[in-house]
This record gives structure tokens, C-alpha cells and sequence, in this order.
């Protein structure tokens, strides 16, 4: 059975000012039948004045590897430590979308944002990365005027 661990990050100094009224934590999912998990990284609490309704679209990016165990390798981490460093802030900058939940393992690394619009999600996309290598990356967008896979990811972590 797979277990949900949480912890919290106590570091919010290392997230952008813009993120600093959210409170981050990290769960890790673990098949004990193989050894290998999934790293989960999501906003514990959004902060008092948070709107969800604001952010009605969904957008998931995913990024399919190979790597050890089901973990990306060092050197495709780096590479997408790059695409998050870079598409982040700038999609988080006057609150166009929010980075709500990240997971990492069983060979995919999914980012979860719930955005204003689609439109100005894939406008900020474009310029932010579009000066970078590309990057082997899906994406899937939806309404979710309820947040709810977010909620369903939230309800299932104990704590």
C-alpha cells in the first residue's frame, strides 16, 4: 500500500516574493513492493487572501524520462530545474497562475498550475522559455474552476 509522508518546508526564504504568503511542504509515495517512490512537492496553505476562482484553468506540464529507480538522472534534473527556474516567476509575476503541485518519480515529472487564463499561460510560456533549449515536455490543459485534482492530491497526504 502506498503511504503519504508529509513535511514541511520551513526555508520560505529560498521561494520568490510573490510565493512567500504560501506555505510549501513535501510527501513521498512509496511502492514497497519495488522500492521506488514519488516525490511530491505542493502548497500547504495558499494564504488567507487566496482566490482559487481567480486561477480556473489547469495546466500540466509533463516531462516523461528514464532514469534510476524511476528518478531523472543528474543532468536531466538540471534540465529541469532550468525549465521550472525559468517558467515559474515569470507565470507567478502580477498572479497569472500559480505552481500548485509538483511530483517527481516512476519516470515522469508533472508541474501543476492553475492559471487565469490559458491564453496568457501559453503566451508567458512561450517567452520564458522560448530562449532555452527545448524541452521534451507535454502539455495538458482543462477547467477546473474547483481545483480539484489539487484537492484530491491535498486530502489524500497524512500528516
Amino acid at each position: 500500500m502506498i503511504r503519504f509522508i508529509a513535511c514541511i518546508f520551513l526555508s520560505i526564504t529560498m521561494l520568490p516574493a510573490f510565493a512567500q504568503s504560501q506555505t510549501w511542504a513535501t510527501a513521498v509515495s512509496k511502492n514497497k513492493a519495488d522500492g521506488t517512490a514519488i516525490i511530491f512537492r505542493y502548497i500547504k496553505d495558499l494564504g488567507p487572501n487566496f482566490k482559487r476562482e481567480v486561477q480556473p484553468i489547469r495546466v500540466i506540464i509533463s516531462w516523461k524520462y528514464e532514469g534510476p529507480n524511476g528518478m531523472p538522472a543528474s543532468e536531466m534534473n538540471v534540465r529541469m530545474n532550468e525549465l521550472e527556474d525559468a517558467l515559474y516567476p515569470a507565470v507567478a509575476a502580477n498572479g497569472l497562475a500559480t505552481l500548485a503541485l509538483v511530483s517527481t518519480g516512476n519516470g515522469l515529472k508533472e508541474w501543476i498550475f492553475y492559471s487565469k487564463t490559458e491564453a496568457e499561460f501559453f503566451s508567458v510560456l512561450n517567452k520564458s522559455l522560448g530562449r532555452l533549449k527545448p524541452f521534451p515536455i507535454e502539455i495538458h490543459v482543462a477547467e477546473d474552476r474547483v481545483w480539484r485534482s489539487y484537492e484530491e492530491f491535498r486530502t489524500s497526504v497524512e500528516e
